[in-house]
């Protein structure tokens, strides 16, 4: 059979993530709604505490620690300066009032206020600094009081977001890949031949866990960030906004260049999420070739490929660290750039005495809590970046639409007709696996309840296809097949499969044990039917030398016995299945000719008053079978018992010939 040729190639995202990659993950989303409202909802509460922190500290500086300049004193300006820093004192109190006399000549009286300007306090002593300051001390400690509640609220009200997005994220990631896992095991047959196993696993582990950074860090990005941003603006523009604006000029640099990046970043986060399946699949190839490798003496040079293909990730990899390398500190001095603005106009403003202290010192704390977020956009995009790639790469596999076929209820299927098969039918059957490539051609055929028969015929004459043609792993491109007479088409796969039971050449065995083997999800088997199904399979004697028995545990691929022996197990799943039809793909190829004559026993148990059909390379497989078909060249050239076909002296005549 040929492959198809982009069996090892992944399929071609879009040129740029659009919604679609956001849309489709919106379902696993529905039914944690709730906690999702709920962690916005403590982000925003987060967002207005951190907005708080540095108003409260402009509150500090200007009411209780350097109050703002001021030149309505007295009625008599000439004894201070037309605009100065006074500190306000209520001589009503008797410990105030004794150090307002003792320093007179600081004073300026205006009721029951004295005022002195904060040149002149620094002439007083200390101990009466601290006792005429008392009221501002006092708030002094009730805004830290205030400042630390609100850190320890920012602290909880984190630790709960963080752990409900934690949960939610978790939770998505498990649906997201048991629907991941469940839509890939309902692809059809053609799509596993598409598809390595390295690509399918990249898929479902690590690109799923890249899911969880998409979810976890959309809302802290998306709301949180975009929040905080909003808030600071309000904020700056309500305590002067010609420094806002003129602080904002270094804006559309950094719009500039977190676009540019981004294109960068987005491409190079593609070509590692390739790399990385390419490389697992890679890896998966040479575990399942290891004794080919071995042989062959290939270790250096699958080596040197597979060093190829990691050099390739690792430039990559070096490139996006490049573009991180590059962005972050672009956006730190811009950053610095926005302060410097800050601190040279804002700090001019100050000594004009047209902004408060405190409203620059929180001017330049909000101007590094807005750059902040925008720091944060350089490691969140390589999160999203590498998330969305993974997206992508999940969307295409989500998107696959090669289902098994459905039955065409149009036309009419009556199911109870598979209560038992009767007979099965092709009707100038052709098939091709890739296109001008046929495999098959106008192939027909019938066979009865209870009789055997045989395809024998070259390698690549297409005796597999047909298994795989009447078993519905694939649908013929034309003609058609029929089961007691009715469309193939019209059948419910589950319940035509469940009649019929497939030996092959290399039966695959699952890691478990002998006895889950062979009842294979058979739950409502019996004990006795499946001691039976042991003993006429002639498994019993490789069961009782084992020392667990039919419980004893099978590695992957059940590589820890023979090959004859995981043909006798697999005959022995067959025989539990209870078919009306028998499907034998070259069962006795692999063995031996000792091991062989016991399955050939219990191959003959097996068929015995069902419906069989051999696909045979060795034609001594092929000498009892009621009839036997001869393909050579895609199509049935002879069709007969032995003994007419060798009479005949054709071209079976002569396979016999060179296998003799």
């Amino acid at each position: 059979m040929v492959h198809n040729s982009a069996y090892f190639e992944e399929e071609k995202p879009a040129n740029s993530y659009d919604i679609k990659m956001l849309t489709w993950l919106y379902p696993f989303t529905k039914p944690y709604r709730l906690l999702l409202s709920g962690s916005i909802f403590l982000v925003v509460l987060i967002t207005l505490l951190d907005l708080a922190l540095p108003y409260v500290t402009m509150i500090a500086i200007d009411r209780y620690i350097v109050p703002r300049m001021d030149s309505s004193i007295s009625a008599t300006p000439d004894s201070y300066d037309s605009k100065a820093r006074h500190l306000h004192v209520n001589i009503a109190d008797s410990g105030t009032r004794e150090i307002v006399q003792k320093y007179s000549d600081f004073f300026t009286i205006d009721g029951s206020t004295a005022f002195i300007s904060f040149d002149d306090l620094k002439k007083l002593e200390k101990n009466d600094i601290v006792i005429l300051r008392k009221e501002d001390l006092a708030g002094i400690s009730v805004i830290t009081l205030i400042f630390l509640a609100l850190i320890g609220a920012n602290f909880v009200l984190n630790f709960i977001q963080v752990m409900i997005m934690e949960y939610t994220g978790q939770m998505i990631m498990h649906d997201l890949r048991v629907r991941l896992f469940e839509h890939i095991q309902s692809r059809s047959v053609a799509f596993f031949t598409r598809h390595p196993v390295g690509r399918l696993v990249t898929r479902v582990a690590n690109d799923t866990q890249n899911m969880h950074e998409l979810v976890t860090s959309i809302v802290a990005f998306v709301f949180k960030d975009i929040f905080l941003l909003t808030g600071i603006t309000i904020v700056l523009f309500s305590i002067n906004w010609r420094l806002t604006l003129i602080t904002f000029t270094v804006l559309p640099f950094v719009i500039y260049i977190s676009f540019h990046f981004s294109v960068k970043s987005r491409d190079v986060y593609r070509i590692l999420r390739t790399k990385i399946a390419e490389i697992n699949t890679r890896f998966s190839e040479m575990i399942g070739g290891i004794k080919v490798i071995k042989l062959f003496r290939q270790e250096q040079d699958n080596y040197r490929d597979f060093e190829q293909l990691n050099h390739e990730n690792y430039l990559a990899g070096m490139k996006q660290i490049h573009i991180h390398a590059i962005f972050m500190p672009i956006i730190e001095l811009l950053g610095a750039s926005a302060v410097a603005l800050v601190i040279f106009y804002g700090g001019g403003r100050v000594l004009a005495g047209s902004i408060s202290l405190g409203a620059l010192v929180a001017f330049i704390a909000y101007m590094r809590m807005f750059f902040r977020p925008i720091r944060d956009i350089a490691e969140k995009y390589n999160i999203m970046q590498n998330a969305l790639a993974s997206a992508e790469r999940i969307y295409l596999i989500i998107n696959n639409r090669e289902t098994e076929p459905q039955p065409l209820h149009d036309l009419q299927s009556d199911q109870t007709n598979l209560a038992a098969i009767r007979d099965i039918a092709m009707e100038d059957v052709s098939f091709r696996y890739v296109p001008d490539e046929a495999v098959l051609k106008n192939i027909s055929f019938h066979v009865h309840a209870g009789e055997t028969i045989a395809f024998v015929g070259p390698t690549g004459s297409g005796k597999t296809t047909l298994i795989n043609l009447l078993t519905s792993f694939y649908e013929p491109q034309s003609g058609r097949i029929f089961i007691n007479g009715q469309d193939i088409r019209t059948v419910d796969i589950s319940v035509l499969r469940s009649k019929m039971a497939l030996v092959t050449q290399d039966p695959f065995l699952f890691s478990g044990t002998i006895r889950e083997n062979i009842v294979n999800g058979n739950v409502h088997i019996s004990d006795e039917d499946l001691n039976r199904a042991i003993e006429t399979s002639n498994c019993k004697s490789l069961i009782d030398r084992l020392p667990q028995g039919i419980d004893t545990e099978l590695s992957e691929g059940g590589t820890t016995i023979s090959s004859g022996e995981r043909q006798l197990i697999s005959i022995a799943r067959a025989f539990a299945r209870d078919p009306d039809i028998i499907l034998l793909d070259e069962a006795t190829s692999y063995i031996d000719s000792e091991t062989e004559q016991k399955v050939q026993e219990a191959l003959s148990s097996l068929m015995k008053n069902r419906t069989s059909i051999i696909v045979a390379h060795r034609l001594s497989t092929a000498r009892n079978a009621d009839r036997i078909l001869v393909l050579n060249k895609h199509r049935i050239i002879e069709a007969g018992t032995h003994d007419e076909l060798m009479e005949r002296k054709g071209f079976y005549f002569k396979l016999n010939q060179l296998q003799s």
